[in-house]
């Protein structure tokens, strides 16, 4: 067995070149006086040291929980498996306090055993008609992405900032939002249940798409909310939806799509965080999900667009598309792929998948390797956060 704790680490947020637009959770600045006198800030790297081995797996990991009340199973996680971010789900009707209370009793298990002290990345999936978790009070009802890409950019841009206030009010820091998944026409948005059945597109052009996604993604940024981007390499052009079918395959895009100019444009912008799809793309890879491909995540996401920040997966616990994998193969081919976060939205599957992660790390250089850059991207976004 390895030794849980390194000294010498051959990553580092400098080697990573991480530089990403990611709000930051204050942005007054205190005096040089009180600045002498401050606690010192850890960075990334610091904090990657420190951390044991068990505790770096646990920022790998995030984990579902209702929005409008606590899973007890999943706040025993972040002490018991070291789980570095929460999603809060399903949906909230009653306003800004209930979700407002769960963040804090999650929040409220970090600690120097559990976490090294690092916050906890809190997310939900707040994208606008039928998509949108927290509502109620507090919450304005945002539009379809659909009706959102009628819309002239800077309105966009404004009402995003407005909706991320409302998030950081309720103790959101990540919203798995904005889609970027551009579906090639109202008819065929008819056929294309993740995505076009539910409005989900701000368009039927890469162009639009582009315009209107950076739009969303700099005004939630403006209103102190790190904004996500989904699903590269896209889901505008299959005809089954990976939550509730298996074999969901795209048969069209390839490596230099038209259609990924949305992807590139927000990594160009600085996007920090990018979800993968779970589909296969038979024209990239045929035999292995998006999210569990080298290709993809590594020679495209991070290769063709120059990708540097953090790669969360799709849900990794309830999509039938993943389901003839284990949860333990799930976790271990997303990280194992250069992925950086594996969500689950159902507790239940997480001692599998930490277990596997941490026993393959131990006996594992190479992957120790991939485990050591994952958390450290992970905890440079946080260090933007002031979460360190």
């Amino acid at each position: 067995m390895l030794p849980t704790r390194r000294v010498v680490l051959t990553v580092s947020a400098a080697a990573l070149g991480v530089s990403l637009l990611v709000p930051s959770a204050g942005s007054a600045h205190a005096p040089d006086r009180a600045q002498a006198h401050a606690p010192k800030v850890r960075t990334a790297d610091q904090v990657l040291t420190d951390m044991t081995l068990a505790q770096r797996v646990g920022q790998l990991f995030m984990v579902g929980t209702p929005a409008d009340e606590v899973d007890r199973a999943t706040k025993r996680q972040i002490s018991r498996f070291h789980v570095g971010n929460v999603i809060l789900t399903g949906r909230s009707y009653d306003g800004v306090e209930k979700p407002a209370r769960v963040s804090r009793a999650m929040r409220s298990q970090v600690s120097a055993a559990s976490t090294d002290g690092v916050g906890l990345l809190v997310a939900t999936d707040q994208e606008g008609g039928q998509v949108q978790v927290l509502q109620g009070p507090g919450f304005a009802a945002m539009p379809s992405a659909l009706e959102q890409g009628t819309w002239a950019p800077a309105r966009l841009r404004a009402a995003a900032k407005t909706w991320a206030r409302q998030l950081r009010k309720a103790g959101v820091d990540l919203d798995l939002a904005p889609v970027l998944d551009t579906v090639p026409g109202r008819k065929a948005a008819k056929h294309n249940p993740p995505i076009g059945r539910y409005h989900r597109e701000f368009g039927y052009t890469p162009r639009v798409v582009t315009r209107h996604g950076l739009a969303f993604l700099r005004g939630m940024t403006d209103g102190g909310v790190v904004p996500t981007v989904k699903h590269f390499p896209g889901l505008g052009r299959v005809n089954a939806n990976t939550d509730t079918k298996a074999g969901v395959t795209d048969r069209v895009t390839t490596r230099h799509d038209a259609y990924l100019k949305p992807f590139r444009a927000a990594v160009e912008a600085g996007a920090p965080f990018v979800m993968m799809s779970t589909a296969y793309y038979a024209r990239l890879d045929a035999d292995r999900p998006a999210a569990f491909s080298p290709f993809v995540v590594d020679t495209m996401l991070r290769g063709d667009l120059g990708f540097q920040g953090v790669v969360v997966s799709d849900d990794l616990a309830r999509a039938a598309q993943v389901a003839r994998f284990t949860p333990a193969g799930r976790a271990l081919r997303f990280i194992g792929a250069g992925g950086d976060i594996v969500l689950t939205v159902d507790p239940d599957p997480v001692p599998a998948m930490y277990a596997a992660v941490l026993a393959r790390a131990r006996h594992d250089e190479a992957f120790r390797a991939k485990v050591d850059a994952a958390a450290l991207r992970v905890l440079t976004a946080k260090q933007h956060r002031h979460l360190l």
